[in-house]
């Protein structure tokens, strides 16, 4: 959530930064409504302070001796009354007017970085750099046509089940998969993270907390009769983990890693990547997540962006790293580096993981800070997906695949697989 302060005094930068994104916003009638709460906020405070010496002078004149029934002290008591009467209708307006003032930050997303590259959308995103050597190579198989001959999941079983983009692994697949998780959550503790293992049920205020809602209530399934919604990533109960807290400047960073299902409508994307593991409504993920000092900030994101890096290395998948720009940032972040694997079956790279830096912005809608002798800030925040499972899979079938139909396993992988290869039965 946008800082307030900076909505009261500096409306035009909100209004400048948020156009990068394509975002017109009414800043002035924002301004104005936060501007009100303030001065409220400042009467109700200086009436309370009046409140509380005229009620001091009242025990100080009855202690003194003076009749409790006096004209006196009845005319303070009297003075009293009217001040809390005051106080309570200020506090009723400053509700509805804080409320209202919030509801239409929510709605704002993060303002971008400077160093955020300007654009529209995904075409002016711009590479960074490359890793590997991309197979390229006419008559491959898709990873779906490699999971259908190897019978590694089933589609029109879970259709049955469920409805459809939702799959069931079966056999190689469902060990390849839970191999995937085990291998990355022992990667990323070997490198310091704490492992933590989340609810996947999580309430309205964890969403809102992490930047899911208001915005996104449609993208999320949501328990009809409860306050519990199916978490979209892992990034949301993490995030909810020091929720309300203070976190002592001495323990920064927190470095999390956790194993997650995730579960995601994809409202608009229908068409697109119906087959296969590349876009699901249940996929499983391995998010990292660090809370952070803000002068370390942009540091940790370079180290988070080469701690999910190391993942596709290990597995010799080649990839690319992407700068977002701002027309293609996300709505929580500041800046992200998306790493996007290559699949050479589509000859293609796609997305596999967005590295991103939220600065304050889930940390103000959660009330996260640190305290550094007597002084209390906002923390920030960062995360990325250390992978998301499904396509790594759909990753190594169509990198590894071999014209017998078989598939060979990568070495640091070999070990948690059990073997060196999938092969047809």
């Amino acid at each position: 959530m946008l800082d307030q302060r900076l909505v009261r005094e500096n409306p035009k930068l909100i209004a400048r930064e948020l156009s990068r994104r394509g975002i017109e916003v009414d800043v002035i009638t924002l301004q104005k409504i936060a501007q009100q709460q303030r001065d409220i906020q400042e009467e109700r405070s200086n009436l309370q302070a009046v409140g509380k010496q005229i009620g001091k002078e009242v025990g100080q004149k009855i202690q003194m001796g003076l009749d409790p029934k006096s004209n006196e002290v009845t005319e303070l008591r009297l003075r009293g009354n009217e001040i809390k009467a005051k106080v309570a209708n200020l506090e009723e307006r400053e509700k509805t007017i804080s409320s209202n003032l919030k509801e239409k930050l929510l709605g704002l997303p993060n303002l971008p970085s400077k160093e955020c590259p300007n654009g529209k959308n995904e075409k002016d995103n711009q590479e960074i750099r490359f890793w590997g050597n991309p197979r390229k190579e006419k008559n491959l198989k898709e990873h779906w046509e490699i999971g259908q001959q190897l019978e590694l999941f089933d589609t029109e079983r879970s259709a049955k089940i469920s409805q459809s983009r939702f799959v069931t692994l079966i056999n190689q697949g469902a060990r390849l998969e839970r191999a995937l998780i085990n291998f990355m959550l022992d990667l990323h503790v070997a490198k310091g993270y704490k492992e933590v293992l989340p609810p996947v049920l999580v309430n309205t205020a964890s969403l809102t907390g992490s930047g899911q809602l208001p915005k996104f209530a449609e993208e999320s399934f949501q328990c009809s009769d409860d306050d519990l919604w199916l978490t979209p990533t892992a990034e949301v109960p993490v995030t909810s983990l020091h929720r309300d807290e203070i976190i002592p400047f001495n323990q920064l960073p927190l470095r999390y890693v956790a194993y997650s299902p995730c579960f995601r409508r994809e409202a608009g994307s229908y068409g697109r990547d119906t087959r296969g593991l590349i876009r699901l409504h249940q996929f499983n993920k391995v998010e990292l997540y660090w809370f952070v000092h803000p002068k370390e900030s942009k540091a940790s994101h370079l180290q988070l962006t080469n701690d999910a890096e190391a993942v596709l290395q290990a597995l010799e998948l080649p990839y690319r790293v992407i700068d977002l720009c701002t027309g293609d940032l996300g709505f929580s972040a500041s800046r992200t580096f998306d790493l996007e694997v290559w699949l050479p079956a589509a000859n293609t790279y796609r997305e596999i993981s967005s590295c991103s830096i939220c600065d304050a912005f889930q940390a103000r809608r959660s009330s996260i800070r640190t305290k550094e002798g007597q002084n209390t800030q906002l923390i920030h925040t960062l995360n990325g997906s250390g992978l998301a499972v499904g396509r790594t899979m759909a990753a190594l079938l169509e990198n590894g695949q071999r014209s017998d139909g078989s598939v060979d396993i990568p070495k640091a992988l070999v070990p948690y697989f059990g073997a060196s290869q999938l092969k047809p039965k």
